[in-house]
């Protein structure tokens, strides 16, 4: 008796990939980066594409891919890392940094890369804010967790909600003692040094265009003017001691 010819199995197709870049202007975001602990294992995974800044806040996926603004934004932050990382070194405060770290803090439910950040040694040697390291590559380290002491924030289009009412909520949660947030978008630039008290953010008291910063325990006035070449040149002063 013939037998019936049997059916060749066509094999799985290979399973497609949950994350990493296809190229430099796509990427597949997994499921699970909708959690807190999901996000942050696909952030700093080796497939988590570089040129996207991405956070987790208040329970959804914040992803930016624009490009920043040169004047109202890289400019700002260039000037407040020159002052404030040279305050930082030259009086041995702690470390600075600017931005690109993912900074998480789980009571408060966020994953973000602040413009800049700063820990002090007494944070440091509590562990208040510790550094994660990446498994199997000692000394290198790819988050922060816990509670800095001073974080930056500079409003781009693409952020003003974010920045103003969704982080500022969050570092609060996260016990952040200092909160400072530029908009220099407009024809003047809005400075603020948000001080944590028990019930939210407030901003500090403005005298002659002087806020002191209880972090850094100095004034700062932060002023710009139009160079020769019509761009814009921005000072952030400091004072006192």
């Amino acid at each position: 008796m013939a037998t019936a010819p049997t059916k060749r199995r066509r094999p799985a197709p290979a399973p497609l990939p949950v994350s990493g870049p296809a190229d430099r202007f796509s990427f597949r975001m997994p499921a699970n980066a909708s959690t807190l602990a999901g996000f942050r294992a696909w952030a700093t995974s080796p497939d988590f594409p570089e040129h996207v800044r991405a956070a987790f806040l208040d329970g959804e996926v914040y992803i930016d891919m624009s490009n920043e603004e040169w004047e109202a934004h890289i400019a700002v932050k260039s000037e407040v890392y020159t002052v404030v990382g040279a305050l930082v070194r030259d009086e041995k405060l702690g470390k600075f940094y600017p931005d690109g770290g993912l900074i998480t803090n789980e009571d408060a439910g966020v994953s973000n890369n602040p413009d800049a950040c700063f820990l002090s040694r007494s944070s440091l040697r509590s562990k208040r804010a510790r550094f994660v390291p990446r498994e199997g590559q000692p000394g290198r380290y790819w988050e922060l967790q816990g509670t800095p002491d001073w974080v930056l924030e500079v409003v781009s289009d693409s952020s003003v909600q974010k920045d103003t009412d969704k982080l500022r909520h969050a570092y609060h949660v996260a016990g952040i003692p200092e909160y400072w947030l530029v908009d220099a978008r407009g024809e003047e630039i809005d400075f603020r040094i948000l001080l944590w008290r028990k019930n939210g953010y407030v901003a500090a008291p403005v005298k002659g265009g002087w806020q002191r910063s209880k972090v850094f325990r100095r004034d700062f006035r932060f002023t710009r003017r139009k160079d020769e070449f019509d761009l814009w040149e921005y000072t952030l002063e400091l004072r006192g001691g």
